[in-house]
């Protein structure tokens, strides 16, 4: 017990030497019905944010009792190298892995929370590390036309994977409130930031609309919630596509159903949802994924966040397994819902 006391003093002190280099200064601006003037909250949420993850009692509580299970190192299969463009309406993607996925549409390519590095951490040497090398190889990339940024955590936002993408095609890097200052003061440039419903063209006639959601943001343990947190909307005359980058269920879907009928594709989280009580506010599970699907009235579903980083208590191949569970059972409606292996390539009709 008292070692375990003492590794968690000793990650919250080497978090707190980070926050010199890696705090997020936070975001400046007018009050909404997101943001209190100080920091940013989720819908139907109160103005100081309830959601416990992310606090320190709540998180040494969990560290103390959780039931970790052993994941193994694996190696892909699959060695991808997408094609190099995709005109008009089709629609191509390639799930690299983790929340890195590669959408392909319209003549352009769309990259989601790119990471390449051997880590999520702000370390190169401590810190949660891959089960799981990428699907596809940074080199094999096509030129990357846009990346869509869900929020600053370091398994979504990776600094070494945006500055190699800058000096390969020297994208468009689409973030929510707060996130640009951050990024540039680090020299990675072209950045386009936007709140909740704001819009940025990615073709003629397809625009990326920025998406409410309900997850928390740090780099550091006193940044919490500086920044914006959100998923992406690929709206286009061929079929929207949904990327929910991190959440939790909540308001957000009855609001987003609300305005759009239909979904062609949506990416949608399914790992890291153990344990529950701790983990359910700000990641759904594989049962409220299938439920999004449903309620959003998606088409395809491609199942994300899962398999690559051990970042909560599910077993390494739950997530997945839990998807086909519930396809199979719900196989009068149809279910689309697919998880693909990292580096698979599917084209949606």
């Amino acid at each position: 017990m008292l070692t375990l006391v003492l590794i968690v003093f000793g990650c919250y002190a080497a978090l707190k030497y980070a926050d010199h280099v890696h705090r997020a200064k936070g975001y400046q601006g007018p009050a909404t019905d997101h943001f209190n003037g100080n920091i940013f909250y989720s819908y139907g949420s109160p103005a100081t944010n309830a959601i416990a993850i992310g606090k320190r009692k709540p998180i040494l509580k969990w560290i103390l009792h959780r039931k970790r299970n052993k994941w193994l190192k694996r190696k892909n299969t699959l060695d991808t190298t997408p094609i190099e463009r995709v005109m008009g309406g089709e629609l191509v993607v390639t799930f690299i892995n983790h929340a890195t996925v590669l959408i392909q549409t319209e003549g352009k390519n769309v990259l989601t929370d790119p990471i390449w590095s051997k880590r999520a951490s702000p370390f190169h040497s401590v810190g949660p590390a891959r089960f799981r090398a990428p699907g596809v190889k940074l080199e094999n990339l096509p030129p990357i036309d846009v990346v869509l940024i869900s929020h600053n955590h370091y398994d979504h936002l990776d600094l070494d994977t945006l500055k190699l993408l800058q000096k390969k095609c020297n994208p468009k890097i689409v973030v929510g409130l707060g996130n640009a200052e951050y990024l540039k003061e680090r020299g990675i440039m072209n950045i386009v930031e936007i709140d909740w419903w704001d819009r940025t063209p990615l073709a003629d006639g397809v625009d990326i609309v920025c998406a409410p959601g309900q997850h928390f943001s740090s780099r550091t343990l006193s940044d919490r919630n500086n920044t914006l947190w959100c998923g992406y909307i690929i709206e286009s005359k061929n079929g929207n596509i949904y990327f929910a980058g991190d959440t939790g269920y909540g308001k957000f879907v009855e609001t987003i159903s609300a305005r759009y009928k239909e979904f062609r594709l949506a990416l949608l989280p399914i790992g890291a949802f153990r344990p529950q009580w701790f983990m359910g506010p700000v990641h759904i599970s594989p049962d409220q994924a299938v439920q999004i699907h449903n309620e959003l009235n998606v088409q395809t579903s491609v199942g994300i966040h899962f398999g690559t980083f051990q970042l909560a208590d599910d077993m390494q191949d739950e997530p997945q397994a839990r998807i086909s569970e519930l396809v199979t059972l719900t196989q009068e409606k149809k279910t689309d819902f697919r998880v693909l292996d990292h580096g698979e390539v599917i084209h949606v009709n």
